[in-house]
This record gives C-alpha cells, sequence and structure tokens, in this order.
C-alpha cells in the first residue's frame, strides 16, 4: 500500500519516518517535506475562511510519475504523510483516510505516554508495529 510514511513536528521536523524496504529513501524523505508546503498552503487557505469547520483529512497533496503524496494534519500543527505508488490504482481515497485515521489514533497512544516528551522523535516498538500493520494493509 504505502511506500512511505512521515510524521512531521509543529516546527516541520520528522517525528518518525518509516520507508519501505528497496526504496529511494533520501528522494522519499525530499517527496515527504516537499509535501509539507502543499499542506501549509491548505491549511492557509482554511483558516482564511470563516468558521471551525477544518477537515483534517487534506487529500492528495500532488502526485509525480513514480507517487503520490497525500496529507493530513491534526489540531495541534502535527503533520501526516503517505506516500503510495503512482502505479497503485486500487487504493481509493477513503481508504486512504482511514489509514490517517489510524495513523492519528497511533500517534495519539504514543503522546499520551508520560515517558514521551512531546516534540521528540518517536522510538515506540508499538508505534512501529502499528504502522507496520498499516502499510500491510491489515
Amino acid at each position: 500500500m504505502a511506500v512511505c510514511v512521515a510524521v512531521i513536528g509543529k516546527e516541520n521536523s520528522p517525528l518518525y519516518v518509516w520507508v519501505g524496504s528497496g526504496r529511494e529513501e533520501l528522494h522519499l524523505h525530499y517527496l515527504a517535506h516537499t509535501g509539507l508546503d502543499v499542506i501549509q498552503e491548505k491549511v492557509a487557505a482554511v483558516n482564511k475562511t470563516p468558521g471551525d469547520t477544518r477537515e483534517l483529512y487534506l487529500g492528495l497533496l500532488y502526485a509525480s510519475e513514480e507517487y503520490k503524496v497525500f496529507g493530513y494534519t491534526t489540531n495541534t500543527r502535527i503533520k501526516f504523510v503517505i506516500i503510495t505508488d503512482a502505479a497503485n490504482t486500487t487504493l481509493r481515497d477513503n481508504e486512504i483516510r482511514m489509514m490517517f485515521r489510524r495513523l492519528h489514533n497511533m500517534y495519539t497512544n504514543v503522546v499520551c505516554n508520560p515517558f514521551y516528551i512531546p516534540g521528540e522523535q518517536i522510538t515506540s516498538r508499538e508505534f512501529d508495529k502499528g504502522v507496520g500493520a498499516l502499510v500491510a494493509g491489515n
């Protein structure tokens, strides 16, 4: 399903990055951080509209020949980026949305840990297992 999953902090620093085996890690890191520019544009456009009806799921940020980059942001300005193969046409928008919700729940569990310091890198084995299950489609 996904070839890269990234959790980006408030100050655009990576808190967690998972890259599938056999993939170009540096290139996928670059794509994830490039998606941050699009996330900031979409969040800024939503903040200009009146009311508090902000959607957390931002949808497809951009697509290249090889990959599609999807974005999600929390109310606390934590950003999630999921990168999939562009050739994967079986993945629907609601499945990506569910992946982000599961990722957000896993992140919430990490933050609720009293030993986790907000803003630090995520080193939880449970989070790793959850991401592994998430990208496997379980």
